[in-house]
């Protein structure tokens, strides 16, 4: 491909719109523009860079003995309704575009397709001798994102590769599990990333594990917590540590003390000369349930940690075994709307009583309490005494009648030992994911009444996983990991172009024909070439070649009668003069080995 023929049109400034490296980057270089608000068109050398990636997926994925298939993007919402997704996906800040066609039936623009594939495994696998089964499709997704932003990272419009395998029993799920996490690996080695697999929440997709693929670097939206003998690693939504030792307090009688307007940790820590990780800190959320009840929470927490929000929705999911919608901090606003003017935020303890929620107008009349372990393990700690202004010193658990059972709801941090080897320590790390695999089980099979008949005669539902790759965030995850202060720095295996031919002055016979020769040459060795043969100044031609990122460059210059050439490698800026045929075999041996 000629560069004139190529449409390409760099910028030197980097665009108002664009706020991290590989955005920029994208930008300045012509690979993507902009159409909307999250929404961006994918121009030729950014397609092929897409079409290498896909290429890269479909081998692996077909190795590992999956079949390509391709699904509706319009989803009757009626499915969804029978998973008990669809109010969560397109109520209120839910992600789904949805709309009615003419005779006012509902539909949804697929985000994922576990609803769709599902109901069709429902109907066309029948028998324990049809499975396993694995079908993937390379297709785009669409994500209403409240804030689209970082070009490709999140947009409302990407590239997506989606598996979803189905199985007799959980044995073969995890079978097949270990097979795709493998391919995963393969997939992400071959398109030149360094990846990270974490253990990761399964979030509104569900199911019993899953693991992430994060790409490592500096710009990544994800916090992940790495052991430093590399033998763990997790999201920090996932992420599980073992706190820092408090000092205990000496026993001592339970005191009530006057706190007045002491209501943060550090206000109460600094006045009362008490230590945070002594003090037990009571959160008061209210979450949201699918069936539309509003259930008030009581947290315990000890107080030199946070709250995990992921943590906290999983646990209040698992105890009301229900979806939770949204769970949040309740507010004096939300305290006066309900008509409750007894709970004294601020000094709450843990054994608030359910009497203050007799006068809800809408919320569950009892708080559903929960504790971390941080908080369980105290013998004597501070809290608040449930009245205005005063705190109790030395309290125990016996004294407030017991202690919830413990769950793990606080962050992991970095620097905090590790579960599996307490002599080891988290390290934190930046990344952008890449991929997800999730060990779904049998929660869309039961919620769609999609079965197979097993070995004896009975229907029973499918057990399942599900496997995806954002494929054109992975294209621009390429580009944060792979770029210096000059440009890109394209991974072989996915650049759009594997060399290119930079013909220093055009006006110049001898390099004119020299240029075309190599490119000839090149194109005949099934090398995939661009040759830059605009009637620009070199400079320009070479801060371009720089900007796109093509993996080798072959100059044609000064030397071009003698048939000489510069090969440069864009990795390293590696600059070598040699004759035009020794540089193509070279090219040869390192392309086509």
């Amino acid at each position: 491909m000629r560069v004139s023929r190529l449409m390409l049109v760099t910028l030197r400034d980097v665009p108002a719109e664009a706020e991290i490296t590989s955005h920029q980057l994208l930008l300045r270089g012509g690979f993507i523009r902009r159409v909307g608000s999250g929404i961006y068109a994918y121009l030729p050398m950014m397609w092929k860079v897409l079409q290498r990636i896909t290429l890269i997926i479909r081998e692996e994925m077909n190795r590992a003995g999956a079949l390509e298939t391709l699904l509706p993007q319009l989803h009757p919402s009626e499915l969804w309704q029978r998973s008990g997704r669809w109010q969560g996906y397109t109520a209120g800040e839910g992600i789904m575009f949805h709309m009615e066609d003419r005779q006012g039936r509902e539909l949804g623009l697929g985000p994922t397709h576990e609803e769709v594939i599902t109901s069709l495994a429902g109907e066309l696998l029948r028998s324990y001798r049809q499975l396993p089964v694995n079908l993937y499709q390379v297709q785009t997704k669409f994500r209403d994102e409240i804030r689209p932003r970082f070009g490709l990272m999140r947009g409302r419009e990407f590239i997506m590769k989606d598996a979803y395998s189905f199985h007799a029993d959980e044995t073969d799920l995890q079978a097949t599990y270990s097979v795709m996490d493998r391919a995963y690996r393969r997939i992400f080695e071959r398109c030149g990333l360094d990846a990270v697999s974490v253990d990761a929440d399964s979030g509104a997709i569900g199911g019993a594990a899953s693991q992430e693929f994060m790409v490592t670097a500096d710009a990544g939206e994800d916090l992940i917590l790495i052991s430093d003998d590399g033998a763990y690693a997790a999201n920090q939504e996932k992420a599980v540590s073992l706190a820092d030792a408090v000092a205990p307090l000496s026993p001592a009688p339970l005191t009530c003390l006057e706190t007045p307007g002491q209501t943060t940790i550090e206000g109460l820590c600094s006045t009362q000369d008490w230590k945070p990780g002594q003090v037990v800190k009571v959160l008061l959320l209210l979450a949201v349930l699918e069936d539309g009840h509003e259930q008030p929470v009581l947290v315990s927490l000890r107080g030199d940690q946070e709250l995990n929000d992921v943590k906290l929705v999983n646990t209040v999911s698992r105890r009301t075994e229900q979806g939770v919608l949204d769970c949040r901090p309740i507010s004096p606003d939300d305290l006066q709307r309900q008509g409750i003017n007894s709970i004294p935020l601020g000094f709450i303890g843990p054994d608030l009583s359910d009497e203050v929620l007799a006068s809800a107008s809408s919320w569950t009349s009892s708080f559903l309490r929960l504790a971390d372990t941080t908080a369980t393990e105290l013998e004597q700690f501070h809290c608040g005494a449930n009245t205005e202004d005063q705190h109790r010193s030395h309290c125990s658990w016996r004294d407030l009648g017991g202690a919830p059972e413990s769950e793990d709801l606080r962050k992991a941090r970095a620097g905090e030992r590790c579960v599996h080897n307490p002599d080891t320590r988290l390290q934190e790390k930046r990344g952008i994911e890449v991929g997800h695999i999730f060990q779904l089980g049998r929660k869309y099979s039961q919620a769609l009444d999609c079965c197979f008949t097993n070995e004896k005669g009975r229907d029973e539902p499918f057990w399942m996983g599900c496997y995806g790759i954002g494929v054109s965030r992975l294209a621009q995850a390429a580009v944060e990991q792979h770029h210096d202060d000059t440009g890109i720095r394209w991974p072989a295996a996915i650049a759009p172009y594997e060399a290119i031919v930079v013909i220093a002055n055009f006006q110049d016979e001898a390099q004119k024909r020299l240029g075309e020769t190599v490119y000839s040459m090149l194109q005949q060795t099934g090398i995939d070439v661009l040759l830059d043969d605009r009637r620009e100044r070199a400079g320009v031609k070479f801060k371009d070649a720089d900007l796109i990122g093509i993996p080798w460059r072959l100059v044609i210059g000064r030397d071009a009668a003698d048939g000489t050439v510069e090969l440069v490698q864009r990795s390293n800026r590696e600059m070598r003069k040699m004759p035009h045929g020794e540089a193509i075999d070279e090219l040869l041996q390192v392309l086509r080995p």
